[in-house]
């Protein structure tokens, strides 16, 4: 009886055994080469067409490309079958207790036609963020403002706010997403400072999710990677629960925010799949996205807010996804540094003392690697990586609340009242206790402190974006003037120095070549003199050659 085999044998040989392998492969190969070349390649034969002395030649082209016609409709109409079909499927497995007829009025309720699109495709994309978050406001039961856990009052817009309060019977809710990224002690003042007004979720959305239609195998001592584990989560479905039971009907639920905030990440966690786009870059989210969550809560996911240009310049580099593009990134990084803690800076990016944002951008791209042709530091890509890391989802920094509470203009106490009845507060506060907790924060010496600029206006109507386009133009036209003015004085000026070399002695032209710093009148003497004497040397070399 055979021995079990308790190991698998070993794939080692020896060399000798390897390498003949190798030869009799290649032997093989050039074998084949061989044959190949012998049998010689068969090239494709061409349509030779119709020739043009077969009768009704015309006639045979229209039918032929009619033909085509035919065939290429029939496989576009085919394709878009296939879709519909997959999209039914998907529906049905994400909820199967739905009916065709539920899914047919959510599609005629929040659905976009294809030639709507193509008339989107042709008007300022600013217009259609206004158009789009105007439908997720008036849809929607309850809104969940989400705001950056790092500045959470540079993250409200009152013009929103304002909005829903308008819009009637609507509840607005705050999310306080990223809140991983903050001391502990900073974000419970935070909630004590905001739930005075709305009711307000700690919420820490989880980065790394499964895409949709893919199965991980996962094993049972595994633990989740620690980006993956979702915080709030739980206090968030019972808030809405809750209020859809008082409610007594299906609810829609609308993700609003500033770009960057974590608005489809939170759409994410709560699905628990990749359903919504999601990126570093911001802005991707374009257009109102209907996810249903289970039968009685249907949520929303929009575009971000657009940022009105009379915001200050911290606020712009930060809440607006075009700023790093339409303003310098020397500027826009260099307006985020000068509300920051200098001396945290220093220590969190571990650089020299700094005077200036230009001295801290040269030492931050020597010590990140970043240099030019010439070796010289890349100060416009040092400003870039700050941004970037500074609206990003990585570096912890934190705002202090404003000591003397101070209720929002757009806000009474019958306002307040309205907003927060229908949900249990008193559980809430037990959740967001929980995920307090669970959040593993920073420490307080190593985040960056940062001024808040303060709430940030945005732009709703459509009326102040096509009023904001014919001043951009007017800046263009007059920074195209500037550098045209600026060109015809530099030429005027390269003529007078054209006339002024034309007068000139050769040794006045040598004192012209020395560096600006060392233009002294013994300078130019000595240089002048030793070229005299280069000269004679070169004649006397010459004379002696020659001889």
């Amino acid at each position: 009886m055979k021995r079990p085999k308790l190991k698998k044998a070993s794939k080692r040989m020896t060399c000798h055994k390897r390498y003949k392998i190798q030869k009799k492969v290649r032997e093989h190969h050039r074998k084949l080469r061989k044959e190949a070349k012998k049998r010689g390649r068969k090239k494709p034969r061409k349509d030779p067409g119709v020739p043009n002395s077969a009768p009704f030649k015309e006639a045979l082209l229209r039918e032929a490309e009619l033909r085509k016609q035919r065939l290429e409709e029939l496989k576009q109409q085919q394709k878009l079958d296939r879709q519909k079909e997959q999209d039914k499927k998907r529906k049905l497995g994400t909820n199967p207790g739905v009916e065709l007829s539920n899914e047919e009025l959510v599609k005629e309720e929040f659905g976009q036609s294809k030639a709507k699109k193509a008339k989107s495709s042709k008007q300022n994309p600013k217009k259609l963020y206004c158009q789009e978050l105007k439908k997720v406001i008036e849809a929607s039961d309850v809104v969940l403002e989400v705001l950056d856990a790092r500045d959470p009052l540079g993250c409200r817009c009152p013009q929103v706010e304002a909005a829903i309060v308008e819009g009637g019977q609507k509840k607005l809710v705050l999310v306080l997403n990223k809140s991983d990224l903050v001391p502990k002690d900073n974000l419970e003042n935070w909630l004590i400072y905001l739930k005075k007004e709305l009711p307000t979720v700690v919420f820490k959305a989880s980065t790394k999710l499964k895409d949709k239609g893919k199965r991980i195998k996962v094993g049972k001592k595994a633990a989740p990677f620690k980006s993956e584990v979702c915080v709030g989560k739980e206090g968030l479905w019972k808030l809405l629960r809750g209020f859809q039971e008082t409610y007594g009907k299906a609810i829609h639920v609308g993700v609003i925010g500033f770009p960057n905030v974590g608005k489809s990440s939170i759409i994410n966690s709560l699905k628990q799949e990749r359903i919504c786009h999601v990126g570093v870059s911001m802005g991707l989210t374009r257009c109102m996205q209907v996810i249903p969550l289970d039968k009685q809560i249907t949520i929303i996911d929009s575009p971000s807010f657009i940022v009105s240009p009379l915001n200050s310049a911290p606020a712009l580099a930060l809440r607006s996804p075009a700023s790093i593009e339409v303003v310098k990134p020397v500027e826009a990084a260099s307006a985020i540094l000068s509300h920051a803690d200098s001396r945290q800076v220093v220590l969190k990016f571990t650089v020299p003392d700094f005077k200036n944002s230009l001295e801290f951008f040269t030492s931050f791209a020597q010590r990140r690697g970043l240099h030019q042709k010439g070796g010289s530091p890349n100060v416009e890509a040092a400003a870039k990586l700050l941004w970037s890391e500074w609206t990003g989802a990585t570096l912890g920094y934190y705002c202090h609340p404003p000591t003397p509470w101070t209720p929002s203009p757009h806000f009474n106490e019958n306002i307040v009242i309205n907003m927060k009845w229908g949900f249990n507060l008193e559980e809430l506060e037990k959740n967001n206790a929980r995920s307090i907790q669970a959040i593993k924060g920073p420490r307080l010496a190593s985040s960056i402190l940062f001024q808040s600029s303060g709430l940030t206006n945005g732009i709703i109507e459509e009326k102040d974006i096509s009023e904001e386009l014919p001043k951009q133009k007017e800046r263009k036209q007059e920074e195209e003037e500037d550098f045209e003015d600026v060109d015809t004085d530099q030429e005027s000026v390269d003529e007078e120095g054209d006339e002024k070399s034309s007068d000139m002695s050769p040794a006045e032209e040598a004192c012209e070549a020395l560096p600006e710093c060392q233009a002294d009148e013994q300078s130019a003497q000595s240089f002048v003199l030793d070229k005299i004497t280069e000269e004679e040397d070169d004649a006397y070399d010459f004379s002696t050659d020659y001889v």
